[in-house]
């Protein structure tokens, strides 16, 4: 197995599916961990040095910490439309409880200062439509800046219908420059099924002259890439299967999501000025019906749209 690419289950510890630490990962900051509960069923974590949030992967959930409650609404499943989460400072303990069941992700991100017990409704969460064409991806940015107050813990998700490419151009946020900061990258990946079983997608990264690393790996439900450093990208979503995957991500400095292209492959951003955004999305639609593409942009102008098509991943 690559070192890089964890397999599910490979990580998996008592009651949690997949349990990855700064530690297991080689690291300074990023973890994540996803809790399966059953129905009725409540967990008991301590966040320890690090802060977290709770995403419900599919369920609800009821939260308390530090004698404050929050009920999670969540989703019947990744592809199913936006989640609340919330937010647990470090240093708290938590109980996590689902009347139905579920499966909640905890991205974790070790920090020094200790925050309050904090809620991010559904309706608060940006979706925005990134890229064009075969780049056409989608991304709920609810632990991005600007959405969640944190210290160091970056986090969106992004489903990509299938057939097409997200994390594209191929990007990197390993030196701490201008318009670049550092930070260590967690994806977390689901993919839809497909009428005769599990779906497939595939991952790359690849290194420069300060970076040394070679992935190009086959990803399943469940799995796990770490990405220290280089150039990652292209996250690619096979034919006839939709892609889901967390981003998890934290480092030393600003909390600052700002990245640099591979100059080899930036030009592709400026073919999508003339396609159009994928008529699949935004997830979730109605079966045989045209996808609503403007809601996802309620509000946004047509100059703000086209910056949104132009972002990462």
């Amino acid at each position: 197995m690559n070192g890089y690419h964890r397999r599910a289950g490979t990580t998996s510890s008592d009651g949690y599916a997949l349990d990855v630490t700064p530690a297991d990962a080689g690291w300074a900051y990023c973890g994540l961990r996803v809790l399966e509960l059953t129905p009725g069923e409540a967990a008991e974590i301590d966040t320890g040095e690090a802060e977290a949030l709770v995403l419900p992967l599919s369920g609800s959930a009821t939260v308390g910490c530090d004698g404050v409650r929050i009920d999670l609404a969540g989703r019947t499943g990744v592809f199913s439309g936006v989640s609340d989460v919330a937010y647990l400072p470090r240093d708290a303990h938590a109980v996590i409880s689902s009347a139905a069941g579920g499966r909640f992700a905890l991205p974790s991100a070790v920090c020094e200062q200790r925050r309050e017990v904090a809620y991010v409704p559904a309706d608060r969460v940006p979706v925005e439509l990134r890229g064009a064409g075969r780049s056409s991806r989608q991304v709920h940015n609810f632990g991005t800046p600007g959405v969640l107050d944190a210290e160091r813990l970056i986090c969106c998700e992004v489903l990509t219908p299938a057939g097409n490419w997200s994390s594209f151009p191929p990007h990197k946020h390993d030196e701490d420059r201008v318009g670049e900061s550092v930070l260590e990258e967690i994806y977390y990946f689901h993919v839809a099924d497909g009428p005769h079983g599990p779906g497939v997608a595939y991952q790359r990264a690849y290194g420069h002259d300060h970076a040394d690393i070679d992935v190009l790996v086959e990803v399943r439900d469940g799995d796990v890439v770490l990405i220290p450093y280089g150039w990652h990208g292209p996250s690619m979503a096979v034919p006839g299967y939709d892609l889901y995957y967390l981003n998890v991500m934290a480092g030393p400095g600003e909390r600052a999501w700002r990245i640099c292209d591979d100059p080899a492959h930036a030009w592709v951003r400026d073919t999508w000025e003339h396609e159009d955004v994928d008529p699949r999305l935004p997830f979730p639609h109605p079966p045989n019906a045209e996808p609503d593409v403007s809601s996802a942009f309620s509000g946004v102008s047509p100059v703000e749209r086209q910056a949104q098509r132009m972002g990462e991943p």
